[in-house]
């Protein structure tokens, strides 16, 4: 297997655990992957906030890491990549507004490379208008967006994922695994034991 080159999206607020475990789990399987929030540079930090399903009508929030970003935004040369990933969490709602990050989630999508998107990432995929006719898995009170920008949401558990190429995308944190393994899988990375 050959390495992949992934672009990581993130921002101040994303979820701690959607931007910690994805970062470094690709990372440890081989992949080189590049952390990157507009409007700052590689080794500049962004907050990250922790969610947690604790019986409420939706998540709490509590301060999560410092997380030090690898690459600069700026600096990108989206054709070098081979895929991309967007944390969760509150990140998803302001870099929508951002026309350079719309224009990043457009070309990956148009080039059919895989996009893992995870929790409100749909709301990044919503406003770049890629998801019409898919299915989409994201944070419930996202489902509204996923439907309005012509995608089909899929109300799945929330340890659970959902593919439909080049998106793989799930509700939240709990489904890591059947995410990240279902992106691995359009990435062609092969795990032997």
């Amino acid at each position: 297997m050959a390495a992949k080159k992934i672009l990581f999206l993130t921002g101040d607020f994303a979820e701690d655990y959607e931007t910690m475990v994805p970062f470094q789990a690709l990372q440890a399987v081989g992949h080189r992957v590049d952390a990157v929030c507009p409007g700052k540079r590689a080794g500049e930090r962004v907050k990250t906030a922790i969610h947690d399903f604790e019986g409420d009508q939706t998540y709490s929030e509590k301060p999560g890491h410092q997380f030090t970003l690898n690459a600069s935004f700026d600096d990108i040369d989206l054709a070098s990549y081979d895929a991309l990933a967007i944390a969760g969490g509150r990140a998803p709602e302001y870099l929508r507004l951002d026309q350079k990050v719309i224009d990043v989630v457009r070309h990956f999508a148009s080039s059919r490379k895989p996009i893992a998107a995870i929790c409100h990432a749909a709301q990044l995929l919503a406003a770049a208008d890629v998801i019409r006719g898919k299915r989409i898995a994201a944070y419930p009170a996202c489902a509204p967006e996923v439907r309005l920008a012509g995608g089909e949401y899929a109300d799945i558990p929330v340890d659970a994922a959902h593919t439909d190429a080049p998106f793989v995308t799930a509700p939240a944190w709990p489904a890591h695994p059947a995410w990240l393994r279902q992106f691995l899988v359009l990435l062609g990375t092969r795990i032997e034991l």
